[in-house]
């Protein structure tokens, strides 16, 4: 399995939590280094709290799934 699709896996195990508040989460880019970059969109896209969603739910399971991610970056 390629890097993306692993990527691709760990976002859909987050996405059922935050489709449940309104958001979701869009895979643009797996870089070669290791960055992911990723787009919120519905309710997670400019909501005050899309940091915390983005370093405490998405950035983490993504890391705990795929090792070879080195950080998680929104992207508009």
């Amino acid at each position: 399995m390629s890097l993306s699709e692993q990527v691709q896996q760990a976002l859909e195990e987050i996405r059922p939590a935050l489709q449940r508040d309104g958001g979701d989460v869009e895979l643009v880019e797996v870089a070669d280094d290791g960055q992911v970059s990723v787009r919120l969109q519905g309710h997670c896209k400019g909501c005050p709290m899309a940091q915390l969603t983005l370093a405490n739910l998405i950035e983490r399971v993504i890391k705990e799934r795929v090792a070879e991610v080195a950080s998680v970056v929104a992207v508009d």
